[in-house]
Order: structure tokens, then sequence, then C-alpha cells
């Protein structure tokens, strides 16, 4: 929808309200299958507080990962929480691509086999975004092409290391 400047205030309420919706339903949606690919099935949704009021209203996440039954995000323990976010925050990407990201410890309360979901996940980023991922995860780091990493040998004195994993076969 072309937005000109010489809007009025209830023509840009109206423009607003379209394109949330539009955006919301394609994140709904890919939300979804995400969130049944990084869990290897259940399933998750999202909800609008107040589908009235659009401008206003809040989302309400609901995940049920395999062998649960539908809940609200905050009843779910730690490591799904965490695994329910990052499907959320890979079906923005998945609707809205950007070509930088930053993720800081973002897979820290995950355990090794939904550290794998998620590496394996980011690959399908290879050829659209790039990840700088800050984490403490062995895992994760096998999923990297490049490490780096700060060490101090000598107090006071710190000194920035890297590797390329690029070349390494996994």
């Amino acid at each position: 929808i072309p937005v000109s400047n010489k809007l009025s205030l209830s023509e840009m309420d109206k423009v607003m309200k379209e394109e949330f919706k539009i955006t919301f339903e394609k994140v709904r949606e890919e939300f979804k299958k995400v969130f049944r690919e990084l869990f290897n099935g259940g399933n998750a949704d999202l909800r609008l507080t107040d589908k009235d009021n659009l401008l206003e209203t809040g989302i309400e996440i609901v995940a049920s990962p395999p062998g649960k039954t539908l809940k609200s995000i905050t009843l779910l323990s730690g490591g799904e929480m965490t695994l329910t976010a990052i499907s959320l925050i890979f079906a923005i990407l998945n609707v809205r691509n950007v070509p930088f990201c930053i993720f800081d410890e973002v897979e820290a309360a995950l355990d090794e086999a939904n550290v794998d979901n998620f590496g394996h996940y980011l690959d399908h980023y290879k050829d659209k975004t790039q990840f700088l991922i800050i984490t403490h995860k062995k895992k994760t780091m096998e999923y990297a092409d490049s490490l780096y990493g700060i060490t101090m040998q000598e107090s006071g004195v710190s000194k920035l290391v890297s590797v390329k994993l690029g070349d390494i076969e996994r």
C-alpha cells in the first residue's frame, strides 16, 4: 500500500492496521511451521489479545511441544520457552529477510539435542543472513564458519584469536 505524506491520521491508522494484519498472519503461519521443525513435532500459535483493536492489541504465544497439551509460553520449561522464542525469531526472519543478525547466548538454556536443532535450522539462512552468535556452547560452535575469541595470556593484555572453519567438513 503506497503511503504518501498527505494521509490523514485515520487513513494512516487504516494502512497500519492492514499492514499489521497481513504481516501478523504471515508470521503466525511461519511460526507454526518453524516450531514443528525445531521441536520435531508439536504445535504452536500466535493469538491477538484484542482482535478488535489491532493498533493496541497484545500477542499471546501458545505452544505445545510434542507430547504436551497446548499452553501459554509462561508454563513451559526454560529450554522449551527458549526454543519457542527462537522459533518466533526465525519465523519473523522467514517473513522479513535481514542481511545481518546478532544472537547473544540465545541458545544458552537449550540441551544438546535442541542446540543441534537450532544449528541445523541456521543452515536455512546460509545465502540470506549472516549471523554473529555469542556463545559458550561447543555444540553451537560446530555450526560456525568462523570462530572468534578473546584470550588473556598475560594479565591485563587481551588478544583476539580467530579460526576459519569454512573449509572443514562437518
